[in-house]
């Protein structure tokens, strides 16, 4: 039997979570999934399914096959592609995970664009916190904003945003303006998790960066709810200046703290660690990297 094809059975069957709904997916028989799982332990010397009459689980010598057949045949795709009119030419689905914000404006502006230039092209966006597992959901680009945390994956960097620490008139005028980062101790300071450090808000003078602890009345992992509190006088924000440039244009919120600066938020794609990149991927890159920087790079513009 062909290895890789008894490979393909496997994963399929892993992730069906039964021989029955591997080979539905793949368009075989039940005997012959099987036929192919049999074949693929007795190569290996040793079970990759724990069996019942009522349910399939991997092993634990199973979930780790399991891991590696994902990234050799994701590596098999990518080589084929390498030989064909695939890579040279973007084409097929296209699937990309963003952060919520960032995601429904700027990266969906851009997909917009991208389709237009490319009429053999599906995408499917996935808005997400986190970038999430890119193999196991077979994402083809994931957008992180700021450090990076999974060495196992390629990345390269489109842009930078500054972040600006900013309230409204009118929590100003009932609580005063911050003169120095160790001010915002005194202050409602509404965070954004998805920002690391959590509860952090990081400021560079002379000394070097210094990390002042801040709290607040509300916490988000995204940055429009705080963002809307803040706007109605709820506390101070510290966000990119994508988010609330438009805001702070049109007198909702004021920037202090401006002779402190803090470090960008960069906004990276993310790709599994892989040899090759299909055309798609790398096509769509290079696009959103011309299109995002001076998006998220200047204040408030669209």
């Amino acid at each position: 039997m062909d290895k890789l094809t008894s490979m393909n059975v496997f994963v399929r069957v892993a992730k069906a979570g039964s021989f029955a709904g591997g080979a539905r997916d793949l368009d075989i028989s039940r005997a012959m999934a099987t036929k192919h799982i049999m074949h693929l332990e007795s190569v290996l010397g040793t079970r990759l399914f724990n069996r019942t009459t009522r349910s399939l689980s991997l092993t634990d010598v199973g979930a780790s096959y399991l891991e590696r057949c994902q990234q050799v045949l994701l590596e098999v795709e990518e080589m084929e592609a390498a030989v064909t009119h695939l890579q040279t030419e973007p084409r097929g689905v296209l699937r990309i995970s963003a952060p919520p914000v960032i995601g429904a404006t700027h990266i969906a502006r851009a997909v917009s664009e991208f389709l237009k230039i490319h009429s053999d092209l599906t995408v499917e966006m996935i808005l997400q916190s986190s970038p999430g597992d890119l193999i196991d959901e077979g994402i083809d680009v994931a957008i992180s904003l700021g450090a990076l945390d999974d060495t196992s994956m390629f990345a390269r960097k489109l842009a930078s945003s500054s972040l600006v620490v900013c309230g409204s008139p009118e929590y100003f005028a009932q609580h005063g303006i911050p003169q120095t980062p160790e001010d915002l101790e005194d202050h409602s300071c509404l965070v954004n998790w998805a920002i690391a450090p959590r509860n952090k808000w990081l400021f560079k003078d002379e000394a070097g960066y210094a990390a002042i602890t801040v709290s607040g009345r509300m916490q988000a992992n995204v940055a429009d709810p705080i963002r809307i509190a803040a706007i109605n006088g709820l506390g101070l924000v510290m966000l990119p200046t994508y988010i609330v440039g438009r805001d702070i244009e049109k007198g909702k919120l004021k920037v202090v703290l401006e002779n402190y600066t803090s470090p960008p938020l960069d906004v990276h794609a993310v790709y599994p660690h892989r040899k090759y990149l299909s055309a798609k991927v790398r096509s769509f890159m290079d696009f959103l990297q011309e299109w995002l920087e001076p998006r998220v790079s200047l204040p408030g513009t669209e």
